[in-house]
């Protein structure tokens, strides 16, 4: 099992910045991915941003030059800074921990940008 603790969320106006962070722990494989997903009212769970243990990344196009995910390897922490902040990025934000045998989510954070 992996358990993920996210934080970091809350509420911005537009145009400014938020970091989220995501630590994980338990069964924790050299071999993951570790990524941000996020829902908004009414909308399907959409990928933000991943990146493996080997520090590949990628983006959604609506926050390419906006938001950066990094990580920690030796924390087993996964960050994300979102700048440029936009009211459409309002949603929860959910922490994903992938390897070759599951998926774990963490249980959210709200991000609200006010225009």
């Amino acid at each position: 099992q992996v358990q993920l603790l996210e934080s970091g969320g809350g509420l911005v106006q537009a145009g400014g910045s938020l970091r989220l962070s995501c630590a994980a722990s338990g069964s924790i494989f050299g071999i993951n991915t570790m990524g941000w997903y996020r829902q908004a009212p009414g909308k399907q769970r959409e990928l933000v941003a991943t990146i493996t243990s080997g520090g590949f990344t990628n983006y959604a196009d609506s926050v390419k030059g906006r938001f950066t995910i990094s990580r920690d390897n030796t924390k087993n922490t996964v960050f994300l800074q979102m700048s440029s902040l936009k009211p459409e990025d309002t949603a929860v934000y959910y922490c994903k921990y992938s390897n070759f045998r599951s998926d774990y989510w963490g249980q959210g954070t709200q991000v609200t940008v006010s225009s």
